[in-house]
Order: structure tokens, then C-alpha cells, then sequence
């Protein structure tokens, strides 16, 4: 296992698993688990004490955290299918022919965005297609996707309700155009780390520090 190989080269004093695959490094690696959800919100709060909205887009889900302290209050996410998460601007930039690094750069030359109805990866990349044979500007075409997001974003914000202070976290908040948009249309400062994609994995340290406490005692 290369995790195990990993680990087997590090320091440590505990381990907690998060994410997608946590029950099967339990299994392997025999350490406790916490899910994603609750891990977010620890680390959110850690990193931005106070926040009361997590957001976070990663490769997999998008998923919206109503937070008191570090604890989940509600969420709602989207795991059903890749729109609204990284791996749809990964085949979009593509599909355009950007890198994913230049995808969200590109996005912000322009104010016009191209009008991107079909929330499918599949169809909106037919779409993004058509466009292009329609000799549409490649970097409209990018803003349309990124709004296009940034719609089904706010409309799972809207779904469980949100607060001051929004923290911003997930590989996608690396994204500027979509920072941008994000706060242009919630018309509230979006907070993002240095590093969005680590927050869940400082919650779980978190969870994992707190466990080895109450061992202790």
C-alpha cells in the first residue's frame, strides 16, 4: 500500500482518517475515523475562528456547512454527479484547451461570459464545443462555466442558509475567478487559506489530538 509506505515514513504521534476512503484506512490502518463534514467545520474554524459558513468544492462534491463553534450545524452537498466540482472545470479547461492553473486567469480577462445552460459535464462539454465551432471567445466561454458554478453554488448556499463569516476551502478556492464570482454574488468576503485544499485534514488532526487527550485521561 502506498499509503502505508507513506506512513511508514513519517512521525506521528495518532492518526484519524477523513474523506471518501476513511473506512478503508481504518480497515488497513486500524485508526479511528471522522466524517468529512464535521472535519471541515473543525478546521474552518480553526483556521478562521468564528466562521459560521463553510463552503467547500473539491475534485468529488461541493458541499455547504452551516457551522457554531467548530460544530455542524446543517449541510447540504452534491456527490451525485461531477457538475459543480473540480473535476468539471478540469475537463472544461480541457475542453478549451487551458491548463487548470491558467482556466480561472483566463476567466477574469473578460466581463462577457457565454451562456452555459446544461449543468452535465457531458452536454455542457457539447455545449462548450458548439461554442467554440461558433468561433465564440475562448475566454467568455470560461467565464460562462465558472458562472455557471458559482449558480448551482448559491443555490445549495440557498438550500440550508448562510451566515458572515464564509469560509471558502477545497481545491477550487485556488480558483480566483471563482472567489471572485462567489463573493461578487453573494456580495459577502469569501475567506480562503493559504492552503484550501488541507482544511478537512486539520480538522481531523483536531479530532485526532482530542482523542489521544481523552485516552490519556
Amino acid at each position: 500500500m502506498n499509503c502505508r509506505k507513506i506512513l511508514d515514513e513519517q512521525t506521528y504521534d495518532t492518526l484519524v482518517a477523513t474523506g471518501y476512503g476513511r473506512y478503508l484506512a481504518q480497515a488497513h490502518l486500524d485508526c479511528p475515523v471522522i466524517t468529512e463534514i464535521k472535519a471541515y467545520a473543525a478546521g474552518a474554524d480553526f483556521i478562521f475562528p468564528g466562521c459560521r459558513t463553510v463552503l467547500d468544492i473539491g475534485g468529488q462534491d461541493s458541499k455547504v456547512i452551516k457551522v457554531n463553534l467548530g460544530k455542524v450545524e446543517d449541510f447540504e452537498m452534491n456527490d451525485r454527479c461531477a457538475a459543480g466540482t473540480g473535476k468539471f472545470l478540469e475537463v472544461m479547461a480541457t475542453t478549451l484547451g487551458y491548463t487548470i492553473d491558467e482556466f480561472g486567469t483566463e476567466a477574469l480577462k473578460t466581463s462577457s461570459a457565454a451562456s452555459i445552460n446544461s449543468m452535465c459535464t457531458v452536454f455542457s462539454e457539447s455545449e462548450v464545443v458548439s461554442l467554440i465551432a461558433r468561433g465564440e471567445n475562448p475566454q467568455s466561454i470560461a467565464r460562462g462555466v465558472h458562472q455557471s458554478i458559482v449558480n448551482r453554488i448559491i443555490s445549495l448556499m440557498g438550500r440550508v442558509g448562510f451566515e458572515e463569516p464564509i469560509v471558502f476551502g477545497g481545491g477550487v478556492a485556488k480558483n480566483k475567478c471563482m472567489v471572485f464570482l462567489l463573493q461578487k454574488r453573494l456580495g459577502a468576503q469569501t475567506h480562503v487559506s493559504k492552503e484550501p485544499q488541507i482544511v478537512g485534514a486539520v480538522g481531523a488532526a483536531l479530532a485526532a489530538t482530542k482523542s489521544k487527550k481523552e485516552v490519556r485521561t
